[in-house]
């Protein structure tokens, strides 16, 4: 008779006598070179502010109070019963939207279904276009000197180099070698913080300099519809893909972003988009359907309605400039100046006495109870938020 085969013992439970002090340490997370969080030092300006009797008005982050349109809102709920994923380049609904109002606000005619594509708001793009776009570590990515701080960020992410450099100025004045590996250069018009709008010269210029690196150029527009001053209070600010700055070449190597977020007061609902040269819209749109970057179907529905309707932004372009002109006279009474090239945008560009840093210009505000943003190298206010 064959004898049976030795029964193997029986696994009892798994025990363990480690504890916190003796695992192994994770290798997880490895910090990112990631620069402070800039508002993180307004603290104990906000706490300042907060005690006047009105209460704080804070300044600090660009972030609408005005209600949202009823149009996006009713478009929104009308869309709610959407059990199905999204597209990553949107509903053609959505991409219509885009286009005919590039063209009819933006004077960017001709754009087609591949050179556009619904964002969830611009502030991804603006993080993540270096990473969709494939720059590298080595790679520069410059950026204006007074800069909404993601640009930076965006190019630390992949570990790219980002470089400040003055977009008010000839690009021959920026001081980058010809063989320098530029990457990406971001442009900001109208500038948040400055306000600063750069003309179709300006922005072909710097087209015809990144083309000849063979870097790729990006405009974050957000605040296109916000001109203050002449000659911008009566006619459009120019986008990047205006056909005068691309020229022949057209929008080859050319990327825009814009934002409802101030416009329509849709922050809360993350609608942007973005526009341009096919060739780098598919490449970022392969990266968003294999990541899920999807913009919500109610959000595209609501997207579209406020793209279709001015009267609501016309409205609310007039509090904005009511705003501004109070703003003006109260920071002119506290002896602080507006730089005359701060003509567009949501901000003012303010200058002190010389002897005057950023923090001690934070100090007029609060005794009235606000609160806003120091720019720490230029004792002026520095960038809120966008889309």
């Amino acid at each position: 008779m064959e004898t049976p085969p030795a029964r193997e013992e029986e696994s009892g439970p798994v025990t363990t006598s480690a504890t916190p002090e003796t695992l192994p340490s994770l290798h997880l997370p490895r910090r990112l070179a990631l620069p402070d969080f800039p508002w993180d030092s307004l603290t104990p300006y906000r706490e300042r502010a907060a005690q006047h009797p009105g209460g704080v008005v804070d300044l600090a982050v660009g972030t609408p109070v005005d209600p949202t349109p009823e149009i996006a809102r009713n478009a929104l709920f009308s869309a709610a019963n959407a059990p199905g994923y999204p597209t990553a380049v949107g509903a053609p609904v959505v991409r219509a939207a885009v286009t005919e109002w590039m063209e009819r606000r933006r004077g960017v005619a001709g754009l087609g279904d591949d050179e556009v594509i619904p964002t969830i708001g611009s502030k991804e793009s603006v993080a993540l276009l270096p990473l969709h776009l494939g720059v590298r570590p080595g790679d520069l990515v410059l950026h204006p000197r007074a800069a909404y701080p993601t640009y930076d960020v965006g190019a630390r992410l992949v570990g790219a180099t980002p470089v400040p450099v003055d977009t008010d100025a000839d690009p021959a004045t920026w001081g980058i070698t010809e063989d320098a590996p530029v990457a990406v250069v971001w442009l900001n018009s109208p500038g948040n913080p400055d306000g600063h709008v750069l003309s179709v010269e300006q922005m072909a210029r710097i087209v015809a300099w990144a083309r000849a690196r063979g870097a790729v150029v990006i405009s974050d527009e957000c605040y296109a519809e916000l001109g203050w001053e002449a000659p911008w209070d009566a006619q459009p600010i120019p986008s990047l893909l205006d056909p005068r700055i691309g020229g022949e070449a057209g929008r080859s190597g050319l990327l825009a972003l814009y934002s409802l977020s101030k416009q329509s007061n849709l922050a809360g609902y993350r609608a942007a988009f973005l526009a341009g040269d096919a060739g780098l819209v598919g490449a970022v749109t392969e990266v968003r359907k294999h990541t899920g970057m999807l913009m919500p179907t109610p959000v595209q529905a609501a997207l579209v309605a406020a793209l279709g309707d001015e009267a609501h932004m016309e409205v609310q372009k007039e509090v904005y400039r009511e705003r501004r002109e109070v703003l003006v006279e109260a920071i002119a009474a506290a002896g602080l100046v507006n730089d005359p090239a701060s003509v567009a945008g949501l901000y003012l560009w303010l200058r002190g006495p010389e002897s005057m840093s950023a923090y001690e210009l934070v100090g007029p505000s609060p005794s009235s109870g606000s609160s806003w943003p120091p720019a720490t190298s230029t004792a002026r206010p520095g960038p809120g938020g966008c889309g």
